[in-house]
């Protein structure tokens, strides 16, 4: 069983949201629902949040409520995977690749890349 301390040590999302209307600022954790704090300033809402995630952390360990790990927007990205393909389309990247006398790995990032900022349109 993971323990508070565990997910203490977890990089989760803080969201600091000022209070436009009576000032302040409000300080929570997304991926840890109704972990929120309230505080005068930025850095004291920031440090009570780390108790109140704490708080949170045992009552929900206590009531065994699930704890979501943060969602992986820390995690880091090689920039490389593996991808099995048919032989003929294989083949036919290979010849488009070597008509625009570029490596087929580069040819693929170029494929990709025009498809994703197209389809984000």
């Amino acid at each position: 069983m993971k323990t508070a301390d565990y997910y203490m040590s977890l990089p989760y999302k803080v969201e600091i949201i000022p209070d436009t209307v009576e000032g302040g600022y409000a300080a929570m954790y997304p991926e840890l629902p109704g972990c929120i704090t309230y505080a005068d300033t930025m850095e004291e809402a920031l440090r009570q949040l780390k108790e109140a995630q704490y708080q949170w952390l045992m009552a929900a360990i206590e009531d065994k409520v699930v704890i979501h790990e943060p969602s992986g927007e820390g995690k880091t990205y090689s920039g490389q995977f593996k991808l099995r393909l048919p032989k003929s389309l294989h083949k036919e990247l290979a010849l488009q690749a070597e008509q625009e006398g570029i490596s087929m790995n580069q040819y693929c990032v170029y494929l990709l890349s025009a498809r994703h900022i197209h389809s984000a349109r």
